[in-house]
């Protein structure tokens, strides 16, 4: 066990939006598979995705991706039990199209993951370590594509991490807690230590504000991360994002994660 001198704060990461762009990735993968499986009658903006995701309870993508055909297929005057959709082949084909045509190694990956902008490097969390605050990551992402980001792309040792297969989905806060026990118990840290959790979408905030009600000894501080297909569009748009997330429970609001410094972190624990 490791410890860290006076710790303020935990600070737990979302990975999509927030350590990667995945506007061109996860976000693309999506749309692809909703236009395959509508046969090419409908392809869904990325106005149409956050909205999507602004319901609260779309955080998995493939599950995302089944919804909208679903719709599609109801606007045309269809229901649900009359559209033939097999989820595994949705799965697989969002996989391909993400991954690439070898599915489990990551070194024969040639997919759209393999193109993700990097939105923040290894010294930024080096600098929290100094900081005095501990880290690790939540996310609705696999664990592979996880580590590969965090591992292989940012070259992060091992760190703490759970991940789709882990826990249940946002915004149950099971996996949020569970980041939290295992830093607390790696690094020795107090058991009413206040939680930061940083994430761009309305499920992240949502998780944030279940863990306040149901773990009351703690203090759980959501920041809500503006993802960069966000920050770089309409101001009006901007706007609209930044309040969902505000309604939905973030207690700050921030451009990017190197936005979110220790002594933001220190300003919202006080």
């Amino acid at each position: 066990m490791t410890s860290l001198a006076v710790p303020r704060a935990i600070a737990v990461f979302d990975i999509d939006g927030v350590l990667r762009d995945v506007g061109n990735s996860y976000r693309r993968a999506l749309a692809d598979t909703v236009e395959e499986f509508t046969g090419g009658q409908y392809r869904p903006t990325s106005e149409d995705i956050d909205e999507l995701k602004s319901e609260g309870q779309w955080n998995n993508d493939w599950e995302g991706s089944q919804e909208l055909v679903y719709r599609y297929f109801e606007s045309q005057g269809k229901g649900r039990d009359a559209i033939a959709l097999d989820y595994d082949q949705i799965v697989e084909f969002f996989q391909r199209r993400y991954r690439g045509p070898d599915l489990e190694d990551p070194d024969q990956w040639t997919g759209y993951i393999t193109q993700e902008p990097l939105l923040v490097d290894a010294a930024y969390f080096d600098k929290l370590t100094r900081d005095r605050i501990p880290w690790g990551f939540f996310s609705g992402a696999t664990q592979g594509s996880a580590r590969f980001v965090l591992e292989r792309r940012l070259g992060l040792n091992n760190p703490v991490l759970i991940a789709m297969e882990d826990a249940p989905g946002k915004p149950d806060p099971a996996g949020l807690l569970a980041v939290v026990e295992r830093l607390t118990e790696q690094h020795g840290l107090p058991a009413d230590l206040p939680v930061i959790y940083a994430g761009d979408t309305v499920a992240d905030m949502q998780t944030i504000v279940q863990a306040q009600a149901n773990y009351v000894q703690r203090r759980w501080l959501g920041v809500g991360i503006l993802p960069p297909h966000v920050v770089v569009g309409a101001v009006d748009y901007r706007d609209a994002y930044r309040d969902a997330l505000k309604k939905a429970g973030a207690n700050e609001v921030v451009s990017g994660i190197t936005e979110l410094t220790a002594d933001v972190i220190y300003a919202l624990e006080r």
